[in-house]
């Protein structure tokens, strides 16, 4: 990928494919199978078109105001999960706590697997997260989601100093910046584009997944206003 940082040492993109191959091989030590999982629940046998379509048209009742994911009762659904859980999707969101990842999509306890860091950037913990989502638990699709408003991004754009590890997040961000210039929507959407690509590339599980058509991943956009999610 063209907008990926490189130092003196090795890329972002290698040190990032050496901590999912480190994953994938504790994967195995201990004893989770990443063969696609045999399972019985009608949402994991979604097509990874059909999963994102899911997410999609979950999105479109909750902007729409209705939503229809708490109709069953809570006890019933933390019965039904307490064991087991069968996500059909995974969420890449940044950590902001104005993007209510499972109520933007109107989806209830057990079927979205969310993983949430600032400027939803990925890393070799998130690799290790997703790649156990899509190899052990089946998920279908991957959407890495930015969002209006994002302070992670908009830090980064004006590149000040910070306190504490905040800026360890800059490097990650800076490649969507550089395409993205000072815009904050057209900087964050490029980023999520950016991680989206890195991911399904730095991870040999997850790219193989993609290759076989067992799994999508996609970039997307959530408005903080209208609470609409775009994909870009």
């Amino acid at each position: 990928m063209k907008n990926l940082p490189e130092d003196k040492g090795p890329s972002r993109r290698r040190f990032l494919q050496l901590g999912a191959v480190g994953t994938a091989a504790g994967l195995f030590a201990t004893g989770w199978e990443l063969a696609a999982p045999v399972q019985v629940d009608a949402q994991s046998n979604l097509s990874p078109d059909a999963a994102l379509k899911e997410l999609m048209d979950g999105n479109q009742r909750f902007t729409s105001g209705k939503l229809k994911a708490f109709d069953e009762d809570l006890a019933i659904l933390k019965q039904k999960t307490v064991e087991k859980q069968e996500p059909f999707a995974a969420v890449l969101s940044c950590a902001d706590s104005r993007v209510p990842v499972e109520i933007a999509f109107d989806q209830s306890i057990g079927h979205v697997f969310v993983t949430r860091v600032a400027g939803n950037v990925v890393t070799p913990e998130i690799i290790g997260s997703l790649e156990y989502g899509a190899a052990v638990l089946g998920t279908k699709v991957i959407l890495v989601m930015g969002h209006s408003g994002c302070g992670a991004v908009k830090a980064t754009i004006q590149g000040k100093e910070v306190p504490g590890q905040i800026s360890s997040l800059f490097p990650h961000i800076q490649p969507g910046v550089d395409q993205g210039g000072t815009n904050l929507e057209a900087a964050t959407k490029a980023n999520a584009k950016i991680q989206a690509t890195l991911l399904s590339e730095a991870s040999t599980v997850i790219s193989e997944m993609v290759k076989a058509g067992n799994l999508k991943v996609v970039a997307g956009y959530y408005d903080l206003g209208s609470g609409a999610v775009t994909l870009v």
